[in-house]
């Protein structure tokens, strides 16, 4: 259940700015799993993962998900590497552009 469903139009697209504006598509270069990036700095970087990608990351397949450790919440070195691939080959742009 979402815990904020916008209510006008305005509030929906601040809520899309917020979530998605400026998402690129990165492919891990191992298994292929394609997420949505933003990097709004150096040290930020925000990986938007769908259940697709999920279930065909091998790394993240092998994690015990039975419990909300915080196994569950470690990104994956393959898919990070693979972003820091991306920005250094110019195809994920660093910086916030009007606060998003």
């Amino acid at each position: 259940m979402p815990s904020f469903v916008p209510s006008s139009q305005e509030t929906y697209e601040d809520q899309r700015l917020y979530t998605s504006a400026r998402l690129v598509e990165v492919s891990c270069l191992d298994c292929l799993a394609t997420v949505g990036v933003k990097k709004n700095s150096d040290h930020h970087t925000s990986i938007q993962w769908t259940a697709d990608a999920v279930a065909a990351c091998p790394e993240l397949g092998r994690r015990d998900h039975t419990s909300a450790g915080r196994d569950s919440f470690r990104p994956c070195p393959r898919m990070l590497a693979s972003i820091e691939a991306a920005v250094r080959d110019g195809a994920v742009e660093i910086g916030a552009h009007d606060g998003y």
